[in-house]
């Protein structure tokens, strides 16, 4: 029964994944911040942005690449810290 759960969520995250992509064929999806710039820009004309960023990369690949390295990281540390609970927690107890 786990074994099918499993593979039926895995089916249904691949499809949540890509029905977007499919539905909007054409369609330019744009990150939020360039959406929010957007908004700003039409709700006050003169508005100037008071910080500016640390580091720009010099591409968008660059950028993708930097916030998929993130997410790998953050993904990679929440692995290992819900295996190291589960496992110390079956150590502890004698599960």
């Amino acid at each position: 029964m786990k074994k099918q759960s499993g593979i039926l969520i895995l089916i249904l995250a691949i499809v949540l994944s890509f029905l977007p992509l499919l539905l909007k064929v054409g369609s330019d999806f744009e990150g939020a911040d360039g959406l929010a710039e957007e908004a700003i820009l039409e709700i006050a004309s003169d508005y100037e942005p008071w910080a500016e960023p640390l580091f720009e990369p010099p591409s968008g690949e660059i950028e993708s690449l930097l916030f998929g390295l993130q997410a790998a990281i953050g993904a990679g540390f929440i692995g290992y810290f819900m295996a190291y609970s589960k496992f110390r927690k079956e150590r502890v107890h004698g599960a």
